[in-house]
């Protein structure tokens, strides 16, 4: 492999890619029965058998294989184990049950890591599509049925080829009386919207969520970055029980007479696909709410056939969960062209402010901006400013005069970069990156995609999401920062050898956007030494304070280059990062992420490094941790990923535990 390709791969996909707050009472637990550890996805556990004075003496417990990687060797490389189990309470079984890559669901005895059970849905394995994932599974009790019936404890699965599935949680048989014999089959409804989608188009990406009696999942969509009318990006609510369809929400409208479609003309309502739910969403049960998150209104990167802010798409709307109604909405990105989808799950806590606790939802965004809403209005907690952003797109496009701007927590990171900021190892390195750098006509959030090409920064935060401390009202999260370049060019001047050229999804030659004028291209801006083009660190792990003036409080270089050059030199300048990190009441913060294959724990009060752990393959998933009989049990996905490019791709779980 050539010097430093693997860096570029990672890179290439990362582009594709007691007083403050308290959690809410929902999602403080230790026994992690979501896949965020509450419905309020707070990643953290009450659990401090494992604390910072003996968490060095932690040692492998046990591990489990999947055994995807063997059973299907010709996707492996496109196989992502981004899963976090749940751990299902002592009635159903006290199983820690997961998903696989490949969406088999396996439940395992917590303490040994032995299998108990396992259910393959031997899905129709098609094309890649984005890739092939399941994140994570769903628990939810019925109580009207005797206590020894079958499925009265059910797991919620959803697969790649869009079926939605009931297990019994003691058994891993499908629940007869939900949907077909276990099975809701959601692709008539959604290819019925979009009669021409190919395999591999749209997929589920996240777990579905129980709240109530029913069971909620939203769905990835693959073809917004090449076509206007994608398909409709409806959420959907069954009931948990039988399967029935009892709602279902569309971010965009269908009916100009509908409320809900002030702002969007009757053309675009029309032909506008996407706006969809393809990360985690929340739930907090006390209010009967449900968070979603949304994407990018159809296409990502032109918006000149839906006019206006384009109402609904790239917001945090809150739903009435009995009957999927708006509660409220707040749109954090007006007419996206950026791609700039809510990339991650919304975390529900409480902040205390001037004596009282006020319910908040905190949102994170690909740029690095943090917003903080009340969770029972939407208004800013702390202040969002609209300010003016360029106007001057392409011919056809219609931007947004202004975007809103949370004035704290300040942006992760640099939110434009320039000539200035040209990095490289060598002088040569760096004198070649000045020029790319100065090559672009534009630079910085929220200047429009354009013919000469347009500078900006790469996700700063994706669908690992942030961990949160409630004794210290600390929000911690990993961040990555690398330059990309937009392109747009007119499909009529594309040339045939240009679109013949390899892609890897959406990266490569010019991709033409069917229903608009314009091709789009982008890619990251690397040296001839395949680094980025602008300093590391590349990938850091972050603690902001949100007690008082919202500040941060350490920040961590997080991973080496060692499995991404061709000499394994452990320079620690940071690397990609992929999945989440999770807190625990001992202090400390757990966290894979890199492409280095490492595990880590923090202190959580200075983010001094205190345990670090090679794993079988790059930890890219959300850790979580749990008890059984006493012994606290710490575990994480290490099957690697693309982004570690292609090196060691696996299907390992990994149980960590202090010596009995």
């Amino acid at each position: 492999m050539r010097p430093g390709r693997r860096l570029v791969l990672s890179l290439l996909a990362m582009a594709a890619l007691p007083h403050g707050l308290q959690p809410a009472a929902a999602g403080e637990r230790d026994d992690w029965q979501h896949y965020g550890g509450g419905p309020g996805g707070a990643h953290y556990s009450s659990l401090a058998n494992i604390n910072r004075d003996n968490v060095a003496a932690l040692e492998l417990a046990w591990n489990y294989r999947t055994g995807d990687t063997e059973r299907y060797p010709e996707h492996r490389s496109f196989a992502a184990l981004n899963v976090t189990p749940i751990l299902l309470p002592a009635a159903a079984g006290q199983s820690l049950v997961l998903c696989s890559a490949m969406n088999r669901v396996i439940a395992l005895d917590p303490a040994t890591g032995a299998e108990r059970w396992t259910y393959d849905p031997q899905i129709l394995v098609g094309p890649v599509g984005n890739k092939f994932l399941c994140r994570g599974v769903a628990y939810s009790e019925t109580p009207a049925t005797a206590a020894d019936a079958a499925c009265r404890h059910r797991v919620y699965t959803g697969t790649k080829d869009l079926r939605l599935i009931a297990l019994d949680a003691l058994t891993g048989k499908p629940c007869a009386d939900f949907g077909a014999d276990g099975v809701v089959d959601v692709r008539p409804d959604i290819y019925d919207d979009t009669p021409d989608l190919k395999e591999g188009d749209v997929q589920f990406s996240a777990p579905p969520l129980v709240i109530a009696d029913l069971v909620v999942i939203g769905f990835a969509d693959n073809t917004k970055f090449w076509r206007a009318d994608s398909p409709h990006g409806e959420v959907r609510a069954y009931d948990a029980r039988t399967g029935a369809l009892r709602w279902a929400f569309d971010p965009i409208p269908r009916r100009a007479e509908d409320p809900t479609a002030l702002g969007w003309t009757r053309e675009a309502l029309a032909q506008t696909g996407g706006a969809n739910v393809w990360t985690m969403m929340s739930a907090d049960p006390e209010r009967g709410l449900l968070f979603l998150p949304t994407a990018t209104a159809a296409p990502n990167n032109f918006g000149g056939h839906r006019p206006g802010d384009n109402r609904y798409a790239n917001s945090v709307v809150a739903l009435n969960a009995a009957d999927g109604s708006v509660a409220w909405h707040f749109q954090i990105v007006h007419h996206d062209v950026w791609d700039l989808d809510l990339p991650a799950q919304p975390i529900l806590v409480d902040l205390r402010r001037d004596g009282r606790r006020v319910p908040v939802v905190i949102q994170l965004t690909k740029p690095g901006l943090i917003f903080v809403l009340h969770r029972e209005t939407g208004e800013p907690v702390f202040p969002v400013e609209e300010r003016p952003v360029p106007t001057d797109g392409v011919p056809g496009e219609v931007l947004a005069p202004t975007q809103p701007f949370p004035t704290r927590p300040a942006p992760l990171g640099t939110t434009k970069y320039t000539a200035e900021d040209a990095w490289g190892f060598t002088s040569f390195d760096r004198a070649a990156c000045r020029r790319k750098l100065a090559s672009f006509g534009r630079t910085g959030l929220y200047e429009p995609p354009s013919f000469e090409g347009t500078l900006q920064v790469a996700s700063a935060n994706n669908w690992g999401g942030a961990a949160f401390d409630p004794q210290r009202s600390l929000l911690v999260l990993p961040v990555s920062q690398a330059p990309i370049y937009t392109r747009l060019k007119r499909t009529a001047d594309v040339t045939p050898e240009e679109l013949n050229q390899p892609r890897m999804g959406p990266i490569g030659p010019p991709t033409p956007m069917a229903g608009t004028p314009y091709s789009f291209q982008f890619g990251p801006v690397l040296s001839p030494l395949f680094a980025p083009c602008t300093a590391p660190p590349w990938g850091e792990l972050v603690a902001i304070d949100l007690s008082g003036d919202t500040q941060t409080q350490w920040r961590f270089t997080l991973g080496t280059l060692a499995k991404l050059m061709p000499v394994p030199l452990p320079l620690p300048l940071g690397t990609p990062l992929a999945g989440g990190p999770t807190t625990t009441a001992g202090g400390l913060v757990f966290i894979g992420a890199s492409a280095d294959e490492k595990f880590r724990a923090f202190d959580i009060d200075t983010g001094e490094k205190l345990w670090e752990v090679t794993t079988p393959a790059s930890a890219m998933a959300t850790p979580m941790t749990y008890q059984v009989d006493g012994r606290q049990f710490v575990v994480v996905a290490a099957g690697g990923h693309i982004v570690a490019g292609f090196r060691n791709v696996s299907d390992y779980l990994v149980a960590y535990a202090l010596p009995e």
